[in-house]
């Protein structure tokens, strides 16, 4: 019954994601692009199944229990790509199911990992709906659903906190968890408008600072040209993509607390995002010394611009670039893609770790050598003056571990198929990180199509992982899941 409760209303989100279809088929009328219709076929196939599934399922609806929240999140980010690859299988001829899947979950889970080459020649609805996914996706359309589903007479708490990244969900805003979630699109919508003008007043067409809006925001990454960011080889286009990824990149709610607090202080006294901007400060002084005094570039100032630029993407997990940084020497882009497994914060549109986690395992291993030596000391681990529960960091610890294995158990199957070492490790990274663009095979000059079916679907997989952060799905192969 629990099931079927969950499908009738992935039915309902099914025949909202059709709504969404109408930006890009708007974008095709309008200028009466070959797309047309993919889109039309696409949104009457999506609306077609998505009114199957609710009405066939109609009677089993009810308050969803806490377990289902998790099975409605996994199945939902399974299913909703899968229309998301609808248009794009029907407007781009020669692209594979496995292409347009890996496509749309790259789009949903804003990882920015692609396989399509030509993407200035690309129909601009098909270039639309790849970016405006990833919009939606970035912060999740679930927490888009709890936003209305009191409109749907469902509750949405538990979809909350298995959709919501990072250790520290149980935190409300409001009393009301569809409160709060609106008060997150609320701050994230705001994001998008500001972020929209100003790259439109650096120099952008609308349509492309709509659609790199898009990439920014949700910190995804796709564009719409092959050259990304070098398109344009400005300055002043980079230094917005700069600011508006920095903002996307720390806790959306904070900036909720910062309007009720009529105060930008709550920002500052985040421990979390003190600690993402000095890393990203430290880590780009320190790129820029090795940079110059290695004679990748003669200029301070070239190598600041292009270090800060891509320091800040590929630790956000955006992906964008303006040049071919895998040719810098290997310690400088190892070091970005490592700053995209750890760097933004919880609450963020951004992938990875996140910051949080990893303050509270630096200070649970600090905890245990001060237990070495004062094995009866009351020591409890304190981020930002607040006392961390147990519970909270054996839930880190956990979720360390399975990371762990994640990225060496799927690099071990990517090394079996024949990848070389590199692309195979970074190809994980990118993937499980959403951080979208490797090295090797993989890297900003190239893409992921030259990985065959098998190889894509393992990447596929990384990213619906890493997106949901790994025990959210994981959990539902457990065999206690499934008891009564």
């Amino acid at each position: 019954m629990g099931a079927l409760a969950v499908i009738a209303l992935i039915g309902r989100m099914v025949l909202l994601f059709t709504v969404l279809m109408a930006v890009p088929l708007a974008f095709a009328l309008h200028s009466h692009d070959p797309a047309e219709p993919a889109f039309l076929t696409a949104i009457a196939v999506t609306a077609g199944c998505g009114l199957v599934m609710s009405a066939a399922t109609r009677r089993f609806r009810r308050e969803l229990q806490p377990r289902d929240g998790f099975l409605l999140v996994g199945l939902t980010w399974l299913v909703l790509p899968a229309f998301g690859a609808l248009p794009l299988w029907l407007a781009l001829p020669g692209l594979s199911v496995t292409d347009a899947y890996f496509e749309a979950m790259s789009a949903f889970t804003a990882t920015g990992a692609t396989v399509l080459t030509g993407l200035d020649t690309l129909p601009l609805s098909v270039n639309v709906w790849r970016c405006f996914m990833m919009l939606v996706g970035g912060l999740g359309i679930i927490v888009l659903a709890v936003a209305i589903l009191p409109l749907l007479g469902v509750g949405g708490s538990q979809l909350y906190r298995a959709e919501t990244a990072g250790p520290m969900k149980d935190q409300k805003l409001t009393p009301r968890i569809a409160d709060t979630a609106r008060a997150i699109w609320v701050a994230y919508a705001l994001l998008a408008v500001a972020c929209t003008l100003a790259y439109r007043a650096a120099g952008m067409s609308w349509e492309d600072a709509f659609m790199h809006m898009c990439s920014t925001i949700s910190l995804g990454g796709f564009s719409s040209h092959d050259q990304s960011f070098g398109y344009w080889n400005s300055p002043l286009i980079e230094a917005v993509a700069v600011m508006f990824m920095l903002l996307a990149g720390i806790n959306l709610t904070l900036y909720f607390v910062a309007w009720r607090a009529r105060s930008l202080a709550p920002l500052w006294r985040s421990v979390e995002v003190r600690s993402f901007y000095g890393v990203l400060a430290g880590s780009i002084a320190l790129i820029v010394a090795y940079l110059v005094l290695g004679g990748t570039y003669p200029d301070v100032g070239e190598a600041l611009r292009h270090t800060v630029f891509h320091v800040v993407s590929i630790a956000t997990t955006t992906g964008f670039a303006s040049q071919d940084y895998a040719q810098w020497p290997l310690f400088a882009p190892m070091l970005i893609i490592l700053l995209g497994c750890f760097a933004t914060c919880a609450g963020s549109t951004g992938g990875g770790i996140k910051m949080i986690r990893v303050m509270i395992l630096l200070a649970q291993a600090r905890r245990e050598l001060v237990r070495i030596v004062h094995p009866r000391a009351v020591n409890p681990v304190v981020i930002g003056g607040r006392t961390v529960g147990e519970g909270t960091i054996q839930g880190v610890i956990a979720f360390m571990m399975m990371y762990g294995v994640t990225i060496i158990g799927l690099t071990m199957v990517l090394l079996f198929t024949g990848l070389d070492p590199v692309t195979a490790f970074t190809a994980v990274l990118a993937c499980v990180n959403n951080i979208g663009p490797g090295l090797g095979e993989v890297g900003p000059a190239a893409n992921f199509a030259s990985l065959d079916d098998f190889q894509t679907w393992v990447c596929t997989v990384a990213m619906l992982l890493g997106r949901l952060e790994l025990l959210s799905l994981l959990v539902l192969l457990t065999p206690s899941f499934w008891k009564r």
